[in-house]
Order: structure tokens, then C-alpha cells, then sequence
């Protein structure tokens, strides 16, 4: 407190002592100036009439101090003018104006209120003098007034600081750098921060500026391993750091950085591992585990196996942890090798010279022990290619050799386990055969899987075949397509086609072309190119001549064997202008030859055809004996035949099957009741009355009749489907009564005389009775 009052006082004076200094030079020399202008003016001008006024104020500039307390207004200073008035009066305008500050009559100048630097440093005013009539004596004036410092704020940190700096770095590397601010003037020594570490921390290996606050490394012996971090207090203090400022304090914690300076090293000098012989292939074994002082991104370690044959079977992979994984290169075998030992050695590039260079284990044995285990087969080889010919059944194709791994050697059978494989094994020698001929325009090449197991219910191994189908020259060459035709006026030699062949056997064929048998009309030249051309030996033709034309084609491919072809290529008659430009053509017959699978398919149609044929004839036969056995049964039907018109044929006859109304007069053989019982049919409850020509039609009988057996047929799930629409060509041709038609039956001259239906039995009564025979025995009843 004791020091602030006389930071305070002596602000005070020193303000007060450049307050007169400046009031009185301003005085004087305003004075003098104005005296000899005013001189100079009046000698020159005897009449005034324009005088250039000049400012007579006599100050311009005021200072008060920050933070002085203002219990009561305090005078600062005072308002003069060179202008002399008896009574005077002083106005002021701008920052703070009348508020902050005021001025009298006399132009004293005062503070109402405590001011702060910090917040406004300074304020800007206008003064105006007025005489007692209130007129503007002197015109506006622009003043200052400044707000001195004090030192009454202290150095701010705005955080705490991080750094990070490399082990082994030099002397005067940067770390990082500490910034404090102060509010106060930064002008005076107030505003001026000074930069240090506080006492009590460990600041042997760095050094801080003063002025700048950059801290800085003083060593190059940082050694990460054996310390990694540094915790600091830098202090900031104003008045340029010497004693008597305000001070304020923040931490700076600095890492250190890793650098790759150790050597890895083996955690033992023996590693002793146990595996299996059926190991798998670049999997890892064991891990020879290193230590490395460094962090893992600067753990670099090398590893070496010294002796060059163990490396064709082992291999040494860095994890993810920077250790070495012992990998496996070659199959191991137990038959041959039991255990193998070995030295490996690690190293590793350093980017200093190593701490730990004397104490460092960089050499360890390996020992691997390999354990016996069973193994299935090894076949010889890894796939198997063949190549058979094509259309030829083989029985060496080839041998699949496996064998037991294992000093049991047991013993090994074959099997193909693809069903429908063209391709056999014998189960023990392994030699192929083929099932069937291949085809290789069918499928040239056939691919399948062997199994090789050993006995009994052994291990299996599977290995893969590939066989190639190879071209046979199996198929006749064809003659491609080709437009013969001969010009009335040819001569002879002129070409009238020209001859091309193809094949669908995988050989280069070299086509040969010639006549199957002489032709009086034409020959066929071969050019030697796979073509031919067909020539005129002798005319004349005409396009009017019935006379077809044609030459059999011999075709031969030159394959191995021969393949050779007759093909019959018909030649058309044409007439023609004179650039032999077909105008009218007589079609010839053309034949050309049908391959081998298109008499397949032809046959396999006609067989077809003919089993369906057959199953129609079973059918039909079948139809009859049904129809043959109901006969047989008694059961007899009749036939309602209409007539549309005369002459109309087949088509315009309808049969309508009746049977179910001739049914109802017999013993009820196809009317099944529940009780199984023979009972009368409506027909022969109706009474036919005797020696009447011409009854009476009874509608409602038959009506009644006609209800009942609709009835009796939709709920007689067993009867047969009588309600069908028959048409027949002529009547009764295979019935030994003859017609029964009742066409005519019904004129009154017929001579036909039916008594001997009543020699057919009970069954025809109905219909004797109907044509007239009269029965004294015979009666109907409703």
C-alpha cells in the first residue's frame, strides 16, 4: 500500500511541474506573438478592415492521473487566453464534457470522478470564451486531456504452455515459447513484461529469454528413457522484471521425444519350439520375442538366419508388436527331418550410437522339434493333364500315383466319385480307362476329381484330372451351298459353280472334289485350294427340255482317316442374256446328303408315331371289349335318329341315346335301387289300351317318367354317362335284326310282321307291344 501512495505522489508532481512549464511558454510566446502582430498590423493599416485572427488560447494539453480517488472535484488545470476581459465566461463541449469535467467562470479546469487508463486513455475537448454580454470572445479551442498510468494491472498468462523436444537434441533448441500480456501503458515500464522460471523446479537442462520468453534446450544429453517430461513454472513480471512489479505465474510441461537410439534385444538366448509335420505353410510356429527400450514406431528390428539352408525352410516376420514370428517356408517331413537348431541374429539401423551397445543380447539358438503325425496321401503330381483320342475306347490313359507319407506306407485305393464320368480308375493301380467313346464335338475336354484313400477307412486326399479330347476325323466333309445353273448358250468349260466344302472335325481338311460317276454334260475341275469348279463338257440345254440336270459330287477331307462324301447337286436350266444373267430357270431337283444326326432325330420320330399309334389301337380295342361286355350284359340301346333335310350326309344326321327311357321297361338291370330289387319301369305301368290304332298321346306319363329318371341319374354316382350326342353314318350295320328304325315303322301299309320279338325274351315285349303284338296274358297298370 505504502509503495502504490508513492508510485501515486510522484506521478502527481511530475505532472504538476510539466503543467506550469507548459502554461507559462504557452503564455509568453502567445504574448509576444500577439504583441507583434498586433503592431505590425497597426503600422501597416492605419484602417483596419480584415484582420487574421489568430488562436489565443494559451494551452493545449492537460493531464490527469489514473485511479486518483475524487471524493470532491480536483482542479487539473486552467482555461487562459491571451484576451484580456474584465468579465469572462468559459464553456467547454466533447468526451466527458460538464460530466467528468466542468470548468468556472474563472476557467479552472476540474475532475469529478476517478478515471482508468485501461478502459480511455484520453479525451478530446473544445473550449469557447464569452464576455459579459455573452458574445464569443475566443472561438473554439481543441484540447487534450491524458489519463497518466499507473502500475495497477499485473501480467496475465491466457494458458498453460506444452512443449516437445527430440532425446539427444542440440544445445539452443527450441522447446516453445511463453507470452503474458499487461494492461497497463506498454510505454512505460508498467506495460513491460520480464520472463523467468520460478524457483524450486528442475530447470538444469533448459533456459528461458527474458524479454522474449523462448524457452530453449542448454543441454544435449536429454535421455528420454531414462526421464521423458519436465513440469516448470514461468514467471512474468512488469516493470521490466525488476523488483517492485506485479508478477503472475504459469506451468510448462515439456516432453521428450523418442529417438531411435537402443538395440533390440532377445528376451532369452534359447528358443525351443515343438510342431507338427503337417504344419501348414506361412503360419506362424513361435514368437522370438525383443526388447527395445525405444517407443514401438522406433523399434526397427532386422532378424537373420545365419545359416543359408535353414533358410529355404524357415522365415522370420515382424507382428504388430515388432517381435519375430517364426514362420514355415517348406513342408517338414518327420521321415527325413526330426528336429533342426539354429542361430538368429537381430540388428537394427540406430540414428545415434546405442545406450545399451555393451548390454544388448543380438544372438539367440532356435530349436525346432518336429512331431510325427498321420498324413493322408501325396499324389505325384498336383493336377493331372491326359489327352485321349476321340471315337476309341482306351484302357492306358494314364496313372494316378499317390503314396502313404507316413513309415506305415499303407496302402492306397482310387475311386472317381462323379457319377455318369466317362472316365474309370482302377481302385488299385490307379490307370485310367474310358467308360465309353468321346466325342469332342460333344465336349472336348472332361474334367473330374480322384480320391485317393488309404486302407482301411483311412485318410483321403482328392486330386484334379484334366482330359483333353483329341479331334478324330470322324465326320464327312458337306458340301456348302451353292446356286448351279447352265445358260442355254454355254459352251463348253465355261463354269457354271463353283465348289466349296466343310467340316465340323478340329483337323485342317484339305478338300478334294471329283465326279462319283461320269456325267456326259459336265466335269468338275479341282483347283487344288479346297474348291472346285463345275465346267460344261457338252450341250445343248434348253430351259424347255423336262430333263433334269445333275452330277454326283465326291468330296474327300484328306484326313487321316479319309473321310469321303457323295453329294447330289442339282443343276437348273436357264435362260440368260450375254453377261450370263439368269432371266427364267427351270427348278432342278436338289438332294443333298443327310447327316448322321439327322437320321437320329428322323427315326426317333417315326418311333414316336408309332407308339402313339399303337396306344390308339390299344384304346380303341380296348373301347370294344367294354362295349362288347355290356352287350353281353343285356343291356340293349336304341337310337333316336333325326333328319334335318334329305340328302344332307353325315353331318346332318343327330343321334340322341334313348337307352335311358328302353331301360326303364326292363327288369331294371342299369337302374340301381337301394334295395337291390327288380321293379317295374314307368313304361310298363303305362297300359297301351287294345285294338286302338291311334292311342291317345298321355303327355303327363311321360313327363312324370321323364322327372324320375333325371332324378335317378343325378344322384346314381356309379351309372354311365348316358347324356351324350352320338351321329352315325347309316343305321344298324352291325345288327343282325336290321334297321329299327321307326321311321317307317308308323305307315299303315308296312308288311313287316314283329311277332318274333316275342320270342326274344322279356325284354322286348315292350317293343313288340309297341308294334302291334297283342299279348291275351299281357296287361299294363298304372
Amino acid at each position: 500500500m505504502m509503495e502504490c501512495l508513492q508510485v501515486w505522489a510522484a506521478g502527481l508532481m511530475t505532472t504538476l511541474a510539466f503543467f506550469v512549464i507548459t502554461t507559462q511558454e504557452s503564455g509568453l510566446a502567445g504574448a509576444m506573438a500577439h504583441r507583434v502582430d498586433h503592431t505590425d498590423v497597426m503600422n501597416r493599416e492605419p484602417h483596419v478592415v480584415l484582420l487574421r485572427r489568430k488562436r489565443e488560447w494559451q494551452w493545449n494539453a492537460l493531464y490527469v492521473e489514473e485511479e486518483r480517488p475524487a471524493p470532491e472535484a480536483y482542479k487539473i488545470g486552467k482555461l487562459k487566453s491571451s484576451k484580456k476581459e474584465q468579465s469572462m465566461k468559459f464553456e467547454i463541449e466533447g468526451e466527458g464534457a460538464n460530466s467528468i469535467f466542468t470548468v468556472d467562470r474563472d476557467g479552472n479546469l476540474y475532475v469529478t470522478t476517478s478515471l482508468d487508463r485501461e478502459k480511455k486513455a484520453s479525451y478530446n475537448l473544445t473550449a469557447r470564451m464569452y464576455d459579459e454580454y455573452n458574445r464569443l470572445v475566443e472561438d473554439a479551442g481543441d484540447f487534450v486531456i491524458h489519463v497518466t498510468d499507473i502500475n495497477d494491472n499485473k501480467p496475465v498468462f491466457a494458458q498453460t504452455y506444452n512443449g516437445y523436444i527430440m532425446e539427444r537434441s542440440k544445445i539452443g533448441t527450441f522447446v516453445t515459447k511463453v507470452t503474458a500480456s499487461d494492461a497497463d501503458d506498454p510505454s512505460s515500464a508498467n506495460g513491460i513484461v520480464g520472463y523467468s522460471f520460478a524457483k524450486g523446479g528442475d530447470v538444469s537442462a533448459f533456459s528461458i529469454s527474458e524479454t522474449t520468453g523462448e524457452i530453449s534446450c542448454k543441454v544435449n544429453t536429454l535421455d528420454r528413457e531414462s526421464r521423458s517430461q519436465y513440469v516448470m513454472v514461468v514467471k512474468a513480471q512488469d516493470l521490466r522484471g525488476e523488483e517492485g512489479g506485479r508478477t503472475a505465474t504459469t506451468s510448462v510441461t515439456i516432453t521428450i521425444t523418442d529417438a531411435n537410439d537402443n538395440m533390440p534385444s532377445f528376451s532369452k538366448l534359447r528358443y525351443e519350439m515343438r510342431v507338427p509335420e503337417n504344419h501348414k505353410l506361412n503360419e506362424v510356429i513361435d514368437t522370438l520375442v525383443v526388447t527395445d527400450r525405444d517407443e514401438l514406431k522406433n523399434k526397427k528390428p532386422k532378424f537373420r538366419i545365419l545359416k543359408e539352408e535353414f533358410n529355404q525352410v524357415f522365415d522370420i516376420q515382424l507382428d504388430s508388436n515388432k517381435n519375430g514370428n517364426l514362420m514355415l517356408k517348406q513342408a517338414l517331413d518327420y521321415e527325413k527331418t526330426r528336429s533342426y537348431t539354429f542361430t538368429v541374429q537381430v540388428k537394427e539401423d540406430l540414428d545415434f550410437p546405442a545406450d545399451n551397445l555393451n548390454t544388448a543380447v543380438t544372438s539367440a539358438q532356435v530349436t525346432v522339434e518336429v512331431t510325427d503325425v498321420d498324413e493322408p496321401p501325396v499324389f505325384s503330381e498336383s493336377v493331372y493333364t491326359f489327352e485321349v483320342l476321340e471315337e476309341h475306347i482306351r484302357d492306358n490313359i494314364g496313372i494316378i500315383n499317390a503314396s502313404d507319407p507316413d513309415r506305415a506306407n499303407k496302402s492306397i485305393r482310387y475311386s472317381i466319385e462323379e457319377e455318369g464320368c466317362p472316365i474309370s480308375i482302377h481302385p488299385i493301380s490307379g490307370q485310367l480307362s474310358t467308360v465309353r467313346k468321346l466325342d469332342r464335338e460333344l465336349q472336348a475336354s472332361h474334367i473330374f476329381f480322384v480320391k485317393a484313400q488309404e486302407e482301411p477307412d483311412g485318410l483321403e486326399s482328392v486330386v484334379k484330372v484334366h482330359i483333353t479330347v483329341q479331334d478324330y476325323n470322324d465326320h464327312d466333309p458337306e458340301l456348302d451351298d451353292v446356286d448351279a445353273f447352265v445358260c442355254e448358250n454355254d459352251s463348253t468349260n465355261t463354269v457354271i459353280a463353283t465348289l466349296k466344302a466343310k467340316d465340323e472335325d478340329d483337323q485342317p481338311a484339305t478338300f478334294k472334289f471329283s465326279l462319283a460317276r461320269p456325267s456326259s454334260n459336265f466335269s468338275i475341275k479341282d483347283l487344288g485350294n479346297s474348291s472346285a469348279v463345275v465346267l460344261v463338257t457338252q450341250g445343248p440345254f434348253s430351259a424347255d427340255d423336262p430333263k433334269e440336270y445333275s452330277v454326283d459330287v465326291r468330296i474327300s477331307d484328306g484326313g487321316q482317316p479319309v473321310k469321303t462324301s457323295v453329294t447330289k447337286l442339282a443343276i437348273k436350266s436357264c435362260r440368260c442374256d450375254a453377261g450370263r444373267i439368269s432371266k427364267y430357270c427351270k427348278p432342278g431337283a436338289r438332294r443333298m446328303g443327310v447327316s448322321f444326326h439327322a437320321l437320329i432325330a428322323i427315326l426317333l420320330c417315326i418311333i414316336t408315331i408309332l407308339v402313339i399309334v399303337i396306344l390308339f389301337a390299344v384304346r380303341k380295342r380296348y373301347q370294344k371289349d367294354s362295349l362288347a361286355s355290356m352287350k353281353n350284359s343285356g343291356e340293349i340301346h336304341e337310337q333316336l335318329v333325326t333328319y334335318d333335310e334329305e340328302g344332307g350326309g353325315e353331318m346332318d344326321t343327330n343321334g340322341y341315346d334313348v337307352s335311358i327311357l328302353s331301360s326303364a321297361c326292363q327288369d331294371g338291370s342299369l337302374l340301381r335301387h337301394s334295395d337291390h330289387h327288380a321293379h317295374p319301369s314307368l313304361y310298363a305301368m303305362v297300359q297301351k289300351p287294345h285294338h286302338n290304332p291311334q292311342p291317345p298321346a298321355c303327355k303327363g306319363d311321360m313327363a312324370a317318367m321323364i322327372e324320375v329318371k333325371k332324378d335317378e341319374a343325378d344322384h346314381d354316382r356309379d351309372g354311365f354317362p348316358y347324356d351324350t350326342l352320338h351321329i352315325y353314318g347309316y343305321e344298324g350295320p352291325e345288327s343282325l335284326a336290321g334297321s329299327l328304325s321307326s321311321l317307317e315303322s308308323s305307315s299303315s301299309g308296312s308288311n313287316l310282321d314283329y311277332d318274333f320279338l316275342n320270342d326274344w325274351g322279356p325284354r322286348f315285349k315292350a317293343l313288340a307291344e309297341l308294334y302291334g303284338v297283342d299279348s291275351a296274358d299281357y296287361y299294363h297298370q298304372y
